[in-house]
């Protein structure tokens, strides 16, 4: 678990340092930053989703996964938990800053959580005691809580302990994981479809779209079962 811990320790303190950048900032800078910051994400979505080699794949996951989610309603209780947390921890008269804690804390919940490095980082630290990955995907998380908190708030610094509740489970299940996820061609469907999202939630930032990307989440479970399946039919 130390990966873990190491991962979550990084969110809180780039979210620190992001509060206290933020004090200074003009309201115009913070929504030119957001701007900045979604761009970027939209053009690592891109990237990623270029890894992805089985398009039939992607589809039906993104599909299967969407169904799934709206179904679950995943993005409106995801935003019910963040207006829960504003209501109990957030402080009061932050004006603005306030009203965007939900979006915060969904937004980076997101962002830390969807990814192939969240997954093949846990499942090495769990299994092979290997922290590498984790420990990369902590220097950015690092970074992203810091540009990420100038825009949304402290709301950004709790969707730290929802990477610990994930990707602990994560390296808790490694062994078990391990036998289904461990493929390399896998890992690159996997980040194909989680880049996807990501692109999503980047459109999001830029405020070009309203999408409810949580509810997209089931696609990343529906990945290696119809990639499993497509190796048995095909």
């Amino acid at each position: 678990m130390l990966g873990v811990i190491v991962n979550t320790v990084a969110i809180i303190a780039g979210s620190l340092i992001g509060l206290l950048v933020n004090r200074g900032i003009p309201k115009r800078f913070s929504t030119a930053i957001m701007t900045a910051i979604g761009l970027v994400i939209i053009y690592v979505g891109v990237s990623g989703a270029l890894e992805a080699e089985n398009l039939i794949i992607m589809i039906l996951s993104l599909v299967l996964g969407i169904i799934t989610g709206t179904g679950l309603r995943l993005d409106e209780r995801l935003n019910t938990l963040g207006q829960k947390l504003e209501k109990r921890f957030a402080p009061s008269g932050e004006g603005k800053k306030k009203s965007t804690f939900a979006q915060g804390f969904v937004s980076a919940t997101l962002l830390f959580c969807v990814g192939a490095m969240a997954i093949v980082g846990s499942i090495n630290s769990g299994l092979l005691d290997d922290h590498s990955v984790i420990y990369a995907k902590s220097t950015i998380d690092f970074i992203s809580a810091i540009v990420l908190t100038v825009s949304f708030g402290i709301g950004v610094m709790f969707s730290a302990f929802s990477v610990l509740i994930y990707q602990g489970l994560l390296v808790l299940l490694a062994g078990l994981l391990s036998q289904v996820l461990y493929d390399s061609a896998l890992i690159a469907e996997l980040t194909g479809a989680g880049s996807l999202i990501i692109v999503a939630l980047g459109l999001n930032m830029i405020g070009v779209s309203k999408i409810k990307v949580a509810d997209f989440l089931p696609t990343i479970v529906f990945v290696p079962v119809l990639f499993r399946l497509y190796e048995l039919i095909f």
